[in-house]
């Protein structure tokens, strides 16, 4: 794995310098070039929305985010390094992947919400990940889950799917409220809630193909 630059300076007054493993001249830290030799620089790091540019925000723009990441894939295309060295080569391979993860994690509303809830410290996937003791929403759960069981023909399923697409679209929009107003108790509970909700989309589309194919 491909090291970071090497810190050089620091002031209060400008950004951070690295060293440039190609010339060994200053180059900002972070920077994807060097300006004075041009070697791609190795990638630093920096969370998802500050590698792509973009403030910590749940609310993005992803046409905007796609011109931006593919702005940076477009520099770092295997086909400008076809001549470079192998160094520089492995470089350009280390940060198209750190930026195919930024975007990966950030354009799906679920991943995002996950992700961002993790930087403001309330983990909720993975290891050590706790879910929120809600009676109200478990018991939602289980009666869709039911009704969804009970569910025996494609017409009823497919009410179930819409009536989940609807609320997963409110929930959407009520989670992007919670995290504007900085609320990360009810953002963690409104992800776990949209977690829910699109899942169940999947399971009754999923369903609804099998009683088809029955029929």
């Amino acid at each position: 794995m491909t090291n970071a630059p090497q810190t050089s300076a620091s002031t209060n007054n400008g950004p951070a310098l690295a060293v440039c493993w190609s010339c060994k001249g200053p180059v900002a830290w972070g920077a994807l070039f060097c300006d004075t030799c041009k070697a791609v620089q190795p990638p630093v790091p920096l969370d998802h929305f500050a590698r792509l540019g973009l403030k910590r925000d749940f609310d993005i723009k992803v046409p905007v985010l796609d011109q931006l990441y593919f702005g940076f894939q477009r520099q770092l295309h295997p086909d400008r390094f076809a001549a470079a060295a192998p160094k520089a080569k492995q470089i350009s391979q280390s940060q198209a992947v750190a930026f195919n993860d930024a975007y990966e994690t950030l354009k799906d509303p679920l991943t995002r919400a996950a992700y961002l809830l993790d930087l403001l410290g309330e983990k909720v996937e993975g290891e050590g990940a706790h879910t929120i003791a809600d009676e109200e929403l478990l018991m939602e759960q289980l009666e869709r889950r039911e009704a969804l069981m009970e569910a025996d023909n494609p017409a009823a399923v497919e009410a179930i799917a819409r009536h989940a697409k609807v609320d997963a679209e409110a929930a959407l929009s009520a989670l992007a409220s919670d995290f504007a107003s900085g609320d990360k108790i009810a953002a963690k509970r409104g992800y776990l809630r949209l977690k829910y909700l699109v899942k169940l989309g999947e399971e009754a589309r999923a369903r609804r193909a099998r009683l088809t194919l029955a029929r």
